[in-house]
């Protein structure tokens, strides 16, 4: 057992794993916030998974009747779920839901059943049913009953119909192919409206739920009344006195008989029977003659039988006395006899009245004497029966009860006795028989008794031969036809010419259309053949749909029609008959599905924003497609437009998900406008589109990119401090935060010293800024790195070179190399008196320490203490004689030479060089003893000197306080700040050569800078920049100029140690 609940558990959790589906069975009328099942166990998931994903429940159009927990993790009845309401009859009736996580996007059906409850009892649309029934309705006959409604499913829903009281009635229900019950209320005994005129029935429905719930109807049927009772006398036989002589129109009693029936067949009319006649009074009769014998023949002796003489007769003058009546006898006074004086017919003379004589008297005169003679005529067997009417025609309604009676005309026969009529024989007798009764005045009551049922519509007439016979020798006979129409009964319901009719109608047609015509027949004729059809009420948001003509069952559409809504309507159609006989048959219209219904796009879920670094066949929206249409029409296809990095996928039935395709680049496009189209393959095909914005979240994906990988900028020396040297630009393909490039001066070193002593960079903006005033005779140009990096996280930069190229400005007087100007000795050249013309003499040699035009040099003579003898070269600075020396010519010989370069404006040195013109040096020397001293010169360079020596001890007691105090912080893991400024201080030892003869010597250049190491995370604030190359000129000086630096260190990077650097050449 342990083993099968292993196993079952394990297929129950990898199913939803593979297919992400999950099912619920909750009974109805559920209160609101009862739990549901707990999703997180049932499918996996974590609680903080349903918080993080924002786990939503999407229903698409369909009311939220669940709701979702994300704390608990379990799903919640959000209102309460009335399942008739929901589904009506269809079963299973379900809720289908989705549950969608985002980040990663995900998708899980569930399926919550909706169980039935028996919270609704069973109910008829009417609470009353009648019916007008005849009582000559056979048994058998069908009348369809009102279904009723029970909005419950299986064993809640309708199980059975009883009917009470069940004397006349049963119930028969039937099960129907749709699984409802067709009730039909059959007459199992006879009514009759004479014992009972209305019945009330209780028509009940129950069904099977706990506890069980019933309704119920009443029915109420109306016997109609059919002439099947003959009128009774109150008595058989009536007897009355009358006086004779009375007058025609005397009445001589009154008859009476009742007729159970009512209406028509209740109203009687009384008539005397055609065998009644005349009676009269008989007289004696001492003859008894055959009627009809011939005239002349003797009667009798009537002079023998009176004793009387034949002379008596004729002295007599004896004669037969009639009395004023026809005389059919005469006396023959010769012989004595009574002759037939006319031929005597009993039944002329006497009807039926027996015996039949004939009185008169024999009157004889001279004396008067009277004889009465009564002559009775016997009867003989010279009349046949016969009938007053050669034919009968009866009208017997066919619902006539067997055992009904029917007065036949008794046939006459003027004969009596035996030769009278004797008895009636009837032909056929498949339906009727004979009955005879004998009446007290001896003649036989002749009633044609109904011995079975008739059948109009097997026969519709039938003629019976009556046959009245007497006793006569030879034996006569009379006949009559009786002819019986057989009047039509409403005993045969309606049948349906189908049990089932089906039909076909588009949706979409217009009111009134025929949908199909229904057709019944019933057998009877008449009144009784009047059919009128209905649809049952049962449904009655049926009649709401169609409407069916009464007359001729044709079922139009009165409503619209919509496969979506239903697909196919079933109904019960019903007919009665004018005597409320009735049937039913099923209609089922198929309703034909019409491409006109677009594609439904729900948008389960969708993401606004995407990252660019999204992977591939990242879910970025989940779309619910629906077609309410059927079959091709109802088969959708998805697509989007070309030329975009998506795709789009189907994955469980009508769910699709829009993916990346490939990767994507916010750079490329920034949103995306995703049109999903989708097209049934109905004809014509119909489309439905949605349009999904997807802005792409910028990812620090790109880093910053200069415009070129080298820049080259120019700055004319002397430049102000603080100004704007350049500008970098970098360009950013990212967005926001991503796009905020900040611009870091690289760590590097320029000749030893930090970049960061020389430029800044704006962070914001990158501007470069000069920091301090180059001098193109320090620094010609060198190259630094600017970093651009971006706000990311982690950020992303890029780094470009710069080169600064430092333009020369003019601001550097030529600088006299030679000859030395001392303030301690003169120094002298020496020509000897036999130098000749072009003698070099000396050579003054200048550089200027600017470069390109500023640095070339021309020399001239400024003064000499005698002109012709000398002059100087104008590009090489040579002294040279001009003619020969004489020895008129001073010893002493002093010349000033003036050296200027050709900046603009152009600057200046001068230079004097003392020349003797001597053979020897010891002459000269008494000579040059009067030559004033430099003194100046050796003021400014001992000045320089003690300067130097400061400033050095200075700087390196500073550093090592510093070093100091950084080993200190550092062992204490602290930060600190130092901020120093410090002067440069240019030193420029007595070592030159030349170089090219450009007149451009190296220098060696002695810094010692302080900073820190995170002087590339502050930006350099400069005051108001004055104008540039501004040179203050000490007026003392003979060539030398001053500068005046000032120069910002910038401190920065607190977590690194003090940086001190020494650098010497």
């Amino acid at each position: 057992l342990a083993f099968f609940f292993f196993f079952s558990f394990f297929f129950t959790y990898l199913f939803v794993k593979m297919f992400c589906q999950i099912s619920y069975s909750v009974p109805e009328e559920m209160p609101k916030g009862s739990v549901v099942g707990n999703i997180a166990i049932d499918l996996g998931l974590d609680v903080k998974r349903l918080q993080s994903g924002k786990a939503r429940i999407f229903t698409g159009e369909s009311a939220e009747y669940v709701e979702l927990s994300r704390e608990r993790g379990v799903l919640l009845v959000k209102e309460k779920i009335d399942r008739e309401l929901l589904c009506r009859q269809t079963t299973p009736c379900a809720l289908h839901l989705q549950i969608i996580l985002e980040k990663p996007m995900e998708l899980f059906r569930i399926t919550v059943e909706i169980t039935d409850i028996n919270d609704n009892s069973p109910s008829f649309k009417h609470g009353e049913k009648r019916f007008e029934i005849s009582e000559s309705a056979v048994t058998g006959s069908k009348f369809v009953l009102e279904k009723a409604v029970d909005l419950d499913i299986g064993r809640n829903g309708i199980k059975n119909y009883s009917l009470k009281p069940t004397d006349n009635f049963v119930l028969k229900v039937e099960n129907e192919a749709d699984g409802n019950k067709k009730v039909e209320m059959i007459l199992h005994k006879p009514l009759d409206r004479e014992k009972e005129e209305e019945i009330s029935l209780l028509l009940k429905a129950v069904d099977g739920g706990e506890p069980q719930m019933s309704g119920t109807v009443k029915i109420y049927v109306t016997v109609l009344d059919v002439n099947d009772n003959p009128p009774v006398f109150t008595q058989s036989i009536y007897k009355a006195t009358i006086a004779e002589n009375s007058q025609k129109g005397t009445t001589l009693t009154t008859v009476s008989a009742s007729d159970a029936d009512k209406g028509i067949n209740g109203k009687i009319s009384y008539a005397l029977s055609s065998s009644i006649d005349s009676f009269y009074a008989l007289g004696q009769v001492s003859y008894i003659i055959p009627e009809e014998m011939p005239k002349g023949s003797v009667l009798g002796n009537i002079a023998h039988d009176l004793g009387l003489d034949l002379k008596r007769l004729k002295s007599g003058n004896a004669r037969v006395f009639t009395g004023g009546s026809m005389e059919y006898i005469r006396l023959n006074k010769e012989r004595g006899v009574l002759v037939v004086q006319e031929q005597i017919d009993r039944e002329a003379l006497c009807g039926e009245t027996t015996p039949c004589a004939l009185h008169f008297q024999l009157i004889l005169e001279n004396p008067m004497e009277l004889f009465r003679v009564t002559v009775e005529i016997s009867d003989i067997n010279d009349n046949s029966p016969s009938f007053t009417r050669a034919e009968k025609r009866f009208e017997i309604s066919e619902s006539a009860a067997i055992g009904s009676k029917f007065i036949l005309e008794k046939a006459m026969d003027s004969d009596i006795g035996t030769n009278g009529l004797q008895e009636y024989t009837l032909s056929p007798t498949d339906n009727f028989v004979l009955k005879l009764q004998n009446q007290a005045d001896g003649s036989k009551k002749v009633e044609m008794v109904l011995q079975k049922p008739l059948d109009r519509e097997k026969q519709e007439s039938m003629t019976l031969l009556l046959t009245a016979t007497d006793g006569g020798e030879p034996q006569m006979s009379g006949t009559m036809q009786i002819f019986v129409t057989v009047l039509d009964a409403n005993d045969n319901a309606p049948v349906f010419d189908k049990p089932l009719y089906r039909a076909k109608i588009s949706e979409n047609c217009p009111k009134g259309v025929s949908v199909t015509t229904v057709k019944a027949s019933d057998k009877d004729i008449g009144p009784n053949q009047e059919l009128s059809y209905l649809i049952s009420p049962s449904k009655h948001h049926l009649t709401k749909m169609f409407n069916i003509n009464p007359k001729t069952g044709e079922i139009t559409l009165t409503g619209e029609i919509d496969y979506e809504k239903s697909a196919i309507y079933q109904m019960d159609i019903e007919v009665v008959d004018s005597g409320g006989l009735s049937d039913s048959t099923k209609v089922i219209v198929d309703v034909i599905d019409e491409n006109d219904n677009f594609p439904q796009i729900n948008i389960a879920s969708k993401s606004d924003n995407l990252l660019e670094d999204a992977p591939k066949n990242t879910v970025i929206a989940m779309l619910s497609v629906s077609d309410p249409d059927s079959e091709s029409s109802g088969k959708v296809g998805c697509y989007i437009q070309d030329n975009i990095p998506f795709k789009i996928e189907t994955t469980l039935n009508g769910f699709y998900r829009l993916v990346t395709e490939v990767a994507l680049d916010r750079e490329v496009s920034t949103t995306y406008n995703i049109t999903v189209t989708c097209s049934d393959e109905g004809v014509p095909s119909l489309s439905s589109s949605v349009t999904l914005t997807l802005q792409i979240s910028d990812v620090n994906d790109n880093a910053p990119v200069f415009e070129r990988s080298l820049y080259e900028t120019y700055i004319v020396e002397n430049n102000t401090p603080g100004v704007s040297v350049f500008t970098v630009k970098a360009t950013y393909a990212d967005w926001n935060q991503n796009a905020r490039v900040s611009y870091i001066l690289e760590d590097s070193s320029v000749n030893g010293v930090p970049v960061s002593s020389y430029i800044s960079v704006s962070a914001d903006s990158g501007v470069i800024h000069a920091v301090r005033s180059f001098d193109y005779e320090q620094i010609k140009d060198f190259q630094f790195y600017v970093k651009a990096q971006d706000g990311g996280s982690p950020p992303l930069s890029s780094n470009v070179t710069v080169k600064l190229i430092i333009q020369d400005q003019n601001d550097n007087p030529p600088q006299v190399l030679y000859p030395i100007q001392t303030g301690g000795s003169m120094v002298a050249e020496m020509v000897p008196r036999s130098a000749d013309v072009g003698y070099l003499v000396a050579k003054v040699v200048a550089v200027d320490v600017d470069s390109g035009q500023n640095a070339w040099l021309s020399y001239k003579l400024q003064k000499a203490t005698d002109r012709a003898l000398f002059e100087v070269g104008l590009q090489n600075g040579e002294i040279r004689t001009i003619r020969q020396v004489t020895d008129k010519d001073a010893v002493k010989q002093r010349l000033t030479v003036i050296v200027e370069d050709n900046g603009q404006p152009s600057r200046s040195a001068t230079v004097i060089v003392n020349v003797a013109v001597a053979d020897s040096f010891p002459e000269v020397l008494s000579d040059f003893a009067d030559f004033p001293h430099d003194k100046e010169y050796n003021d400014n360079l001992t000045f320089y000197l003690v300067l130097a020596l400061a400033v050095v001890s200075f700087l390196f007691i500073t550093c090592l306080v510093v070093i100091i105090s950084v080993k200190i912080y550092r062992w204490r893991q602290s930060r600190i700040l130092y901020h120093s400024s410090l002067p440069v201080i240019p030193y420029y030892p007595p070592r030159y050569s030349d170089t090219l003869g450009t007149g451009t010597l190296p220098h060696v250049y002695n810094y010692e800078v302080c900073r820190t190491t995170d002087s590339r995370k502050s930006n350099n604030k400069f005051g108001n920049t004055a104008k540039q190359n501004l040179l203050i000129m000490d007026p003392s000086s003979t060539g030398t100029m001053q500068r005046i630096h000032s120069e910002t260190s910038i401190l920065d990077e607190p977590e690194s140690p003090l940086e001190v650097r020494h650098q010497y050449r």
